[in-house]
């Protein structure tokens, strides 16, 4: 996939000027890390060790296979979503899921698997493959107007999700200063579903990339 070059120098100069590591970058820019790497492979961040004490030099080295060790661990994760995206893909929701988290996944935080969506039809089903895919607890809220019932919201979102109404977090929408003459809102306002795991967002990339290959052979 090609990208805009504006994108491709702003990797470059947080590369030189903030002296981000490549997962960094890859990370603040939501895109793949070999992509990133390409582009700044000819600018390293030059070792400062040598400038440093003992204890400082110890407490890098200790950094860096910890960062070493989880990035193994997420490349190992990447390659189980390339291994297991032909049987998963078996089941035509699970490719529903897939296109629904390229149009309206949370794609910024490596660590988060996230959607946001105001239709029932689709907050379901987001969280039905969510739920399916990690073990790691789910967390809800959902945005909404000043002028909404915020006990119905709950009661709503709590009866489609088969969860505890006041399990879902509120936040109040800070622009809608009840916009009394408005033709249009959400009825049941936006309703996110999250969880935190590093290792299903890695997983999850991999089977966008499988189902964008099928849409580039088409």
């Amino acid at each position: 996939m090609a990208h805009a070059g504006y994108i491709r120098e702003k990797a470059r100069q947080m590369r030189v000027r903030r002296r981000l590591t490549i997962d960094q970058i890859a990370e603040r820019l939501a895109l793949p890390r070999t992509t990133i790497y390409y582009w700044v492979r000819d600018l390293p961040i030059h070792d400062s060790v040598r400038h440093s004490g003992p204890r400082q030099a110890a407490r890098l080295k200790g950094n860096r296979a910890m960062q070493r060790k989880y990035r193994l661990l997420r490349e190992q994760a990447y390659k189980e979503g390339l291994d297991s995206f032909a049987e998963l893909a078996c089941d035509p929701t699970f490719r529903d899921f897939v296109c629904l988290y390229i149009a309206e996944g949370y794609k910024r935080d490596r660590n988060a698997v996230s959607i946001v969506n105001s239709d029932p039809a689709v907050v379901c089903l987001g969280a039905y493959w969510i739920r399916r895919l990690t073990q790691r607890p789910l967390d809800y809220r959902v945005s909404y107007h000043a002028d909404q019932d915020l006990p119905a919201l709950r009661s709503f979102w709590g009866g489609q999700l088969g969860i505890e109404p006041y399990s879902i977090a509120c936040q109040p929408k800070t622009n809608s200063g009840r916009m009394s003459g408005r033709l249009w809102r959400c009825e049941h306002g936006l309703l996110t579903v999250r969880t935190m795991d590093t290792y299903l967002r890695a997983r999850l990339e991999a089977w966008i990339v499988c189902l964008k290959r099928e849409w580039d052979r088409r």
